[in-house]
């Protein structure tokens, strides 16, 4: 019996390592890949009995990996189950039309495993209805010899024989037998040759049970433990009797409650005067970030141009007269603040509308979706965190002129869950009408570049930055649709 063949399609190392030990404990062979994009290549050469497959991963991701993988009649037959940290009814939904056959979560357990793999026939069934193929050697051996004698000897003789053979096979218990094979004219390597692959197959399925009965015992073990913990702790003791109520405070003179009374309400003024200044130092920050900054003359023209340019209003007849092949790109901008995921947020919900308005268009080509990174002046330190600096300070004195939370994201943390079921939903709309595209800028191609030297306050230069900081959306438009 052949070892079955799964493939593991994860970015993270360590989720490819957990769950290729647990397959392997049922006596799987697993092939670990890190993207989709080398999966879909695999492919073309390999045949895999199941696919595990990540939803979130750079480039390709798991819903598009799924759905390319359907696609091919040479790969639509494989069994695909998404192995993703992503809940709830709307994304199964999702993964199932796509044709994966169901989800996993990622903190899976090996229970979980085994009911996958037994639902998938690719581990045998623990009750083997087959007969066994042993045999008792007291049952077999004498009448196989009995057999045996009366065929090699004639008439009294073969009888004499064969009593004899009986006779010896049937004598007190001490006297000591030879040991005889299974079946006449068989030998040892045949009888090896009959029996080895089926032990080795009994030996490989009580592997794979006393696996997974420790781990059950394991688990049930510690859920004994902790009740019994739970139940070890002492309930909490009963409140104290009240007591006979307090004496009467001594009369305090006027001149030390005067004095308790000044330094209650110094300590107030105080208090007072210092949340006055934090507001008013905050509310200078945020008029200052609200103030909108001057663009230069080419920017703020570029941007005139592609609002006129972008998505004109539907005319009576735009379903049958969609933007000619040689409209000009038309570029929409939607700012982040800092601290904030690029694709999220307020962002979702006009790309939302966005991609409304371009199916009701009819729009067709390709839509180009690139995040950028703003470099702000902050202050802080890496163990505390950043913050943004305060408005009037110099923008040569910031603790650090960066983009930090931006920098510490992964690839598949830029897009939240929400913008994936956005992405998956405008694709199973547009049908091939229009492409989307998702990539990562960065820094290179800033909005307004930033100024040189002392003299820039930090509001200044974060003013800048935030222009910088944003998501951009391409349409590139490619005549009418087919």
């Amino acid at each position: 019996m052949s070892a079955k063949r799964a493939l593991i399609v994860d970015d993270s190392k360590s989720a490819r390592v957990v769950l290729a030990r647990m397959l392997e404990k049922y006596g799987m062979q697993v092939d670990t890949i890190e993207s989709a994009e080398d999966a879909i290549e695999y492919l073309k050469s390999h045949r895999p009995d199941v696919i595990f497959m990540d939803h979130l991963m750079p480039g390709m991701d798991g819903f598009q990996a799924v759905q390319a993988i359907k696609g091919n009649p040479l790969t639509a037959t494989i069994p695909i189950m998404m192995y993703t940290s992503q809940e709830g009814e709307l994304y199964v939904g999702q993964a199932r039309a796509l044709g994966a056959i169901g989800v996993m979560p990622k903190q899976v357990a090996p229970v979980d495993v085994s009911k996958v793999l037994y639902q998938l026939k690719l581990l045998p069934d623990r009750r083997d209805p087959r007969p066994s193929g042993f045999q008792p050697a007291n049952e077999t051996a004498p009448q196989a010899s009995v057999a045996a004698a009366g065929e090699t000897a004639g008439g009294a003789a073969g009888t004499e024989a064969a009593g004899a053979v009986v006779a010896a096979a049937a004598g007190p218990a001490e006297t000591p037998v030879p040991p005889k094979l299974p079946l006449p004219g068989l030998t040892s390597a045949d009888v090896r040759a009959i029996f080895e692959p089926a032990l080795k197959e009994q030996s490989a399925e009580l592997r794979r049970f006393v696996v997974a009965s420790l781990d059950s015992f394991a688990a049930r073990v510690l859920a004994e433990t902790r009740e019994l913990v739970k139940s070890a702790v002492p309930p909490p003791a009963p409140p104290a009797p009240p007591g006979p109520p307090p004496a009467p405070a001594a009369p305090v003179g006027w001149i030390a409650l005067a004095l308790v009374g000044c330094a209650v309400a110094l300590g107030t003024a105080f208090y007072a005067w210092q949340q006055h200044a934090t507001l008013a130092a905050l509310q200078a920050q945020v008029a200052a970030l609200a103030v909108p900054k001057p663009v230069p003359a080419p920017v703020a023209q570029l941007a005139a141009a592609n609002a006129a340019a972008a998505l004109e209003p539907a005319s009576p007849g735009a379903e049958s007269n969609p933007p000619p092949a040689a409209s000009r790109p038309a570029t929409q901008t939607f700012p982040a603040a800092y601290g904030e995921t690029p694709l999220s947020g307020a962002r979702i919900e006009a790309l939302r509308e966005l991609f409304a308005d371009l199916d009701g268009r009819r729009f067709a080509g390709t839509v180009r979706i690139t995040t950028h990174v703003g470099d702000f002046c902050l202050v802080g330190n890496p163990g505390e965190g950043y913050a943004l600096a305060p408005p009037d300070m110099p923008a040569n004195r910031c603790d650090l002129v960066g983009n930090p939370f931006d920098d510490a994201l992964r690839p598949a943390q830029r897009q939240s869950v929400a913008f994936a079921n956005l992405l998956a939903d405008v694709r199973s709309r547009a049908n091939g009408r229009y492409e989307v595209t998702v990539a990562h800028v960065g820094r290179d191609g800033p909005r307004q570049p930033y100024p040189d030297g002392a003299e820039v306050d930090a509001v200044d230069w974060n003013a800048i930055a935030g222009v910088n900081h944003r998501v951009e959306v391409v349409f590139e438009s490619a005549g009418t649709p087919p």
